[in-house]
């Protein structure tokens, strides 16, 4: 009976490393093929950490190019390669989670300084203000009760005047996601706008 052939995923460390010296020499042919035996565990680590298959996908982009760049700095004899690749997976999933993070707080301070300064340029009568006050008070109450990423996409659209497909591109966020998040959103303002009326 003959023996099974080899699954490229259970590489040897030694043919691993291999690889890893020939891509720190430049050679496009053994990162193609380090590719080729890593990439299914590496995109599932990468897939645990951020959770989102694109996010996944951009992780693992990352992760080789930075690969690339530092291969010729690696040593067999301090890490074992699937390690020291994880590791760079991880490093590289964790950069994504915090930069989208924050985005995410950037968008959400520039609404509030938005809707700060809409509010603050009204110069109408005193009753005016007051009823402008409580009705921006009163938003933001309401604002405040949506979940982040829907408060998120329902500021962006009516502060900005965004279309659902820009929003869409800019949040990289489902189309359908977006309208849905929208719709529902506004649902929960009115209901809850019409308890401070």
């Amino acid at each position: 009976m003959t023996p099974p052939l080899p699954d490229p995923q259970d590489a040897p460390d030694a043919d691993l490393i291999a690889l890893i010296d020939r891509v720190g020499l430049r050679d496009e042919a053994a990162l193609r093929l380090l590719y080729e035996r890593t990439s299914p565990r590496l995109f599932g680590l990468a897939l645990r950490v951020v959770r989102q298959r694109e996010w996944a996908e951009d992780v693992l982009q990352e992760a080789f190019i930075t690969i690339w760049r530092v291969a010729g700095d690696y040593r067999g004899t301090l890490s074992p390669p699937l390690a020291w690749m994880g590791l760079i997976v991880r490093s590289r999933a964790l950069d994504l989670l915090r930069r989208r993070t924050a985005d995410r707080a950037q968008l959400t301070q520039e609404f509030d300084e938005t809707m700060a300064d809409t509010l603050e340029s009204n110069e109408s009568s005193p009753l005016d203000m007051a009823e402008a006050s409580e009705q921006a008070w009163a938003l933001r109450q309401c604002l405040q009760q949506l979940e982040g990423p829907q408060r998120e996409v329902v500021s962006l659209a009516y502060l900005r005047d965004l279309s659902h497909s820009e929003l869409s591109d800019q949040l990289k966020l489902p189309l359908g996601t977006v309208k849905t998040w929208i719709r529902r959103g506004l649902e929960k303002l009115r209901i809850c706008m019409t308890r401070y009326a």
